[in-house]
């Protein structure tokens, strides 16, 4: 049995699950709806205590999607609960970020401003000119729009130039030595 996917999922007080017959499971809660499809072979159960998955074989491939889809029902009821957020901050002389009306305006020591757009699930805050702040009930979303804008000047080993996660660490290189 998944160790993940047989533990169970609290419910906070204020989301509400249903289950349609074509499997597909809503979570509604304070902050937004997100829906999600279960996989051919995971059924899914609700009591008091919380949300329980369980699979129908033991075939390779039902064993792997059901922890996945245990870990993605749970990251819904807490992203409608509480939601996600992810924090980049610019390091360089000269970087620097503005939100200009749905785009993410990026000066990043290009001949051009980088405009990234941001989707309309998302709000993200700049501060300082230099963090980044992305927040959303999705947490696939706002991870991949973080590292959208992370890769178009990741951290560069040298000078520590770039736009980096909060808290990452940078290995830095000894640059050339005279001899």
């Amino acid at each position: 049995m998944s160790r993940i996917g047989k533990q169970i999922i609290p419910l906070p007080d204020k989301v509400k699950v249903t289950v349609s017959d074509a499997q597909e499971v809503a979570v509604e809660g304070p902050k937004g709806k997100l829906s999600y499809v279960l996989p051919e072979g995971i059924t899914f159960s609700q009591d008091e205590s919380g949300l329980s998955l369980s699979r129908s074989s033991e075939d390779r491939k039902v064993r792997a999607l059901h922890g996945t889809a245990r870990s993605l029902i749970s990251n819904m009821v807490a992203g409608v609960s509480a939601g996600f957020a992810r924090d980049l901050e610019i390091i360089g002389v000269g970087f620097r970020a503005a939100v200009k009306g749905s785009d993410l305006d990026l000066s990043l020591g290009y001949s051009h401003p980088v405009l990234h757009p941001i989707p309309s699930d998302l709000t993200v805050t700049v501060t300082d000119n230099t963090k980044i702040r992305v927040e959303g009930i999705d947490k696939q979303r706002v991870g991949q729009f973080a590292a959208d804008v992370r890769a178009y000047y990741p951290p560069e080993p040298y000078k520590g130039k770039g736009v980096r996660y909060a808290g990452e660490h940078v290995r830095r290189k000894a640059g050339k030595s005279v001899s």
